[in-house]
C-alpha cells in the first residue's frame, strides 16, 4: 500500500492506507468519508494518484483513535531551525503549536552592538557576593577596651605613645590633685613655688576679688584664713566660701558647696541650703566655666628670691613662657663685670623659653638660654631646639 503525505504548518504527517483499511473493519470505527459529488470513490485497493496528489480531501480526515500503530517510515529529522518548536498532539484534534523565543531588537549602530549588559558582561564586570554571618550559640560577651589594648600590645601591631605622667599638683584650698572640670573647680593657677590653687576655689573665696585685667587679689590672705576654717560638708580644713546671710557661720570648699546644693548668684555671693530661697531665682548662677584670662597677683621678685635661697630644688618654676632650670651664682671677683644698672648675669644661669620659630611662620620651638664665662666676661648662649633640624647655637657678649 502507498502512503499519503501532506504538509501543514511546516510539519510532515504520514498516513498509511492499510491503517485506514483496519479502521474501517473495526466495529467501533467512525463513519466513512462522504462521497465526492463529482464522482464515486474507487475501491480501497485501487486508489489513483496523479502527480503525487491524493483525491481525498485532507481537511476532512476521520478522527484517529488513541491507539495508533507507529508509522512504517523512519522518523524524520527536523533541521536545527525548528529545535525550539514544540508540537502538542491531542487525540481529539490535530493541533500544531510553535513557540519561538522573542528576537532581540538590535539598534543599528556603527560604533557598538547594543546587547543586554547582563549577558555581555556577566562574569567579567560584576560577580555576586554572598555574606554569611555565624552567630554562636549561648551568651557572647564582647571584649572590653582594656582586653583589646592588652591583646594588641602582645601582638605588637600598634604604636602607643608614652602615657602622660600623672598630675600630682594639689590645690591648697580643696586638696584635690590636678586640673578640675571646666564647669567646676577649673584649671590650676600658680600661687607660689610649688603652690597651686584652682581658679574657682580662689575666685569664690569671700575676701578675693578680680580686677578688670583679670588679676585675683587677696588670694594669699584667703589661704591663711582657710588653714583655720573647717568645711561644713567634708569637715576638712581649707574652706573659704561662706554663706552671705548675716550671722550665718556655715562655710564650705567650693566643690563641697556644689555637692551640698548651695545657691550661687551672679554678684559672686552664695547662700547655704538653710537660707537659699525656694525654687529658682533669676540671678542664680548655674554655670561656672571661666574662659577669660585670670591669674593670681603676686610679688615675683620675692618669689625669685625664695628660689635663690632654697638652692638645689626639684621643682619647675615657670613665669609665662619662661622656664627656670638653674639660677647660677656670682663670685666676689665677678661682681664688677657680671652686672649692669638693671640686671645681674650669674654664671651657670639656665632657662628655656617657647617662642616663634625662625624657620616656619606658624610654629613654635624651644630656645635654651644660658650664661657662661669667657675671658672674665659673660658670654650669652642661645641654643635653638627644633624637631627635624640640627641644633643651632648663637653666642654674643650682650643679652641682645
Amino acid at each position: 500500500m502507498k502512503d499519503i503525505v501532506f504538509c501543514s504548518n511546516n510539519c510532515f504527517v504520514l498516513y498509511s492506507a492499510a491503517v485506514q483499511a483496519k479502521t474501517s473493519e473495526n466495529k467501533e470505527s467512525v463513519p466513512s468519508l462522504p462521497q465526492s459529488p463529482m464522482k464515486e470513490r474507487p475501491p480501497k485497493a485501487f486508489h489513483q494518484y496523479s502527480n503525487n496528489i491524493s483525491t481525498l480531501d485532507v481537511h476532512c480526515l476521520p478522527q484517529l483513535q488513541e491507539k495508533v500503530s507507529p508509522p512504517s517510515s523512519p522518523p524524520i529529522m527536523f533541521p536545527p531551525a525548528f529545535e525550539a518548536a514544540k508540537v502538542e498532539a491531542k487525540p481529539d484534534e490535530l493541533k500544531v503549536t510553535v513557540k519561538l523565543k522573542p528576537r532581540l531588537k538590535a539598534i543599528h549602530s556603527s560604533l557598538e552592538d547594543c546587547r543586554p549588559p547582563s549577558k555581555k558582561w556577566k562574569g567579567m564586570k560584576w560577580k555576586k557576593w554572598s555574606i554569611q554571618i555565624v552567630i554562636p550559640k549561648g551568651s557572647f560577651k564582647p571584649p572590653c577596651e582594656e582586653e583589646i589594648d592588652e591583646f594588641l600590645k602582645k601582638l605588637g601591631t600598634t604604636l602607643k605613645p608614652d602615657p602622660v605622667p600623672k598630675d600630682y599638683r594639689k590645690c591648697c584650698f580643696c586638696h584635690e590633685e590636678g586640673d578640675g572640670l571646666t564647669d567646676g573647680p577649673a584649671r590650676l593657677l600658680n600661687l607660689d613655688l610649688d603652690l597651686w590653687v584652682h581658679l574657682n576655689c580662689a575666685l569664690w573665696s569671700t575676701e578675693v576679688y578680680e580686677t578688670q585685667a583679670g588679676a585675683l587679689i587677696n588670694v594669699e590672705l584667703a589661704l591663711r584664713r582657710g588653714l583655720q576654717m573647717k568645711c561644713m560638708f567634708c569637715h576638712k580644713m581649707g574652706a573659704t566660701s561662706g554663706c552671705h546671710r548675716l550671722r550665718c557661720t556655715n562655710i564650705y570648699h567650693f566643690t563641697c558647696a556644689i555637692k551640698a546644693q548651695c545657691m550661687f548668684f551672679k554678684d559672686k555671693t552664695m547662700l547655704c541650703p538653710m537660707h537659699k530661697p525656694k525654687g529658682t531665682h533669676e540671678q542664680e548662677l548655674s554655670y561656672f566655666a571661666v574662659f577669660r584670662r585670670v591669674y593670681v597677683q603676686r610679688d615675683e621678685v620675692r618669689q625669685i628670691a625664695s628660689i635663690v635661697q632654697r638652692g638645689e630644688r626639684d621643682h619647675t618654676f615657670r613665669v609665662g613662657s619662661l622656664i627656670f632650670h638653674a639660677v647660677g651664682q656670682l663670685l666676689p671677683q665677678q661682681m664688677q663685670a657680671f652686672h649692669s644698672s638693671k640686671a645681674l648675669f650669674p654664671v651657670g644661669y639656665e632657662a628655656s623659653r617657647l617662642y616663634w620659630s625662625m624657620r616656619y611662620a606658624n610654629r613654635r620651638c624651644r630656645y635654651l638660654c644660658s650664661i657662661e664665662e669667657k675671658d672674665g666676661l659673660p658670654l650669652f648662649v642661645i641654643k635653638v631646639l627644633e624637631q627635624g633640624h640640627e641644633d643651632l647655637v648663637l653666642t654674643d657678649t650682650t643679652p641682645k
